[in-house]
């Protein structure tokens, strides 16, 4: 089958820039967007106050997973990353598969952010039409992902510092008032309103981790940025160990919080719950700071995609699964024409918001939300086979999975169990509908591509 070096021969080309801050700050960067500033509000719909159980469920599935993806990572550091694994242990088509699933997801969720970025200029300037905001933002960022990945690494850290600093002034403010203000009707008694803590039930909980998995979604870009790390191996074990750990506490506390301060009969709306707190709290212009904070999230998250996904594509030209132009570099080691191709989910999203702008965002979560939810499945699975080579071959990895494989397992069994939740969920029926199609097509694809 040949070595993985002949993987990571084939990917070479970009330029290694990225420090392993730069790293974490890309996986905040992708993982902390819309997913929590808007998409909390599905969550806490369907599942009440139990939202938090939700969210802790989908942290250790998060967890694991980042376990799975860092051994192989640490092991083999390329741009194609799970994709490249996927190939290398499972087969080309497993390859060939997950690449083009997680590319296409990828895709959506740049657009779906866009959408978002339309959304919030429009509390600021509401006689423009969105579709000219969606176009202005688009070509900055692209021009930004242009440049080269050093410039990208540098906005991308000043993007998720402004999130980060907002999340945490968030939670400041949020405990003082809940726990220090004594202002009436906030406090830990609005966890009872409304039926309960359990109010919408185990089911209603587990309906909930669907969207709490769709606002993980993007720690795995760590992994991907590992071929343009500048000590991958140091940079991955440091960013992995520190990500998660930030994600579990920017979620679970701001969502604890938030429900403290308004009943969860109100925070499930379709207005962003972080707004619905600010005006509560009645801070001067707070709104108005909240609204940018949003607006940086959502490019923070669509720059970290675009990057993760335009990547995927230079790794499918490169394995001659794509046309070669997207796997060639310029000479500032930047992807060009994976970077245009990828950028096609800001014409998918103008598309979708311009005919149905009320069901725009929720369609355009629920098809992304497949190739994403797949691959990380399929990284459970490569990590059962990858170790299983490894311990054939006697070879010792020195960042381990814990508890193999047992928790390799028990992560496939979970992200298997999301995804075929989705199937009886109204709201998310497009998610499998879109998906399976797509897999089908795609291994046809590769079938006749192979006979030719």
């Amino acid at each position: 089958m040949g070595d993985f070096q002949d993987i990571q021969q084939r990917e070479t080309g970009l330029k290694q820039h990225l420090t392993s801050a730069q790293m974490v700050m890309i996986a905040i960067g992708g993982a902390v967007g819309t997913g929590l500033f808007m998409g909390s509000a599905f969550a806490i719909g369907f599942a009440g106050p139990a939202v938090l159980v939700s969210y802790a469920i989908g942290a250790f599935i998060a967890l694991l997973l980042i376990g799975a993806l860092g051994e192989m990572t640490v092991a083999h550091p390329t741009s194609g990353s799970f994709g490249a694994y996927a190939e290398y242990y499972l087969g080309p088509l497993a390859g060939f598969v997950v690449r083009y699933a997680y590319w296409a997801a990828l895709v959506l969720a740049v657009g779906m952010e866009v959408t978002a970025v339309g959304i919030y200029m429009a509390y600021w300037f509401p006689a423009v039409p969105q579709w000219i905001w969606v176009a202005v933002f688009s070509a900055v960022l692209i021009g930004i992902n242009l440049r080269s990945v050093k410039v990208y690494g540098v906005a991308e850290y000043a993007f998720s510092a402004i999130k980060v600093a907002a999340i945490v002034a968030f939670v400041l403010i949020g405990a003082y008032v809940v726990f220090g203000a004594h202002i009436p009707g906030i406090g830990l008694q609005n966890y009872a309103v409304g039926g309960g803590f359990w109010a919408k039930g185990i089911s209603g909980m587990w309906l909930g981790v669907i969207v709490a998995m769709f606002s993980y979604l993007g720690v795995e870009a760590i992994a991907v940025a590992a071929g343009e790390a500048q000590h991958p191996q140091k940079a991955v074990q440091s960013a992995m160990k520190t990500t998660v750990l930030r994600l579990v506490l920017f979620y679970l506390l701001t969502l604890a919080l938030m429900l403290a301060i308004v009943p969860w009969t109100e925070a499930a709306t379709q207005t962003s719950p972080f707004v619905r707190v600010m005006e509560i709290i009645n801070i001067p212009y707070a709104a108005g700071v909240l609204n940018f904070v949003v607006l940086v999230a959502a490019l923070s998250a669509m720059n970290s995609q675009l990057y993760a996904t335009s990547r995927m594509m230079f790794s499918l030209g490169r394995a001659r699964q794509a046309p070669a132009v997207f796997g060639q570099a310029n000479q500032r080691g930047v992807p060009v024409a994976a970077i245009l191709i990828s950028s096609l989910g800001a014409g998918v999203a103008m598309f979708i918001n311009a005919f149905w702008p009320d069901q725009s965002f929720i369609w355009m979560m629920s098809i992304a939300m497949f190739g994403a939810m797949f691959a990380w499945f399929m990284v459970f699975v490569t990590h059962l086979a990858f170790r299983r080579r490894r311990d054939r071959e006697g070879v010792v990895s020195t960042f381990r999975m814990w508890g193999f494989p047992w928790l390799t397992l028990l992560g496939a069994i979970l992200m298997g169990a999301v995804l075929i939740t989705t199937a009886f969920t109204p709201q998310f029926r497009l998610t499998l509908a879109f998906g399976l199609p797509w897999l089908v097509l795609l291994s046809v694809i590769y079938l006749l591509r192979r006979k030719k």
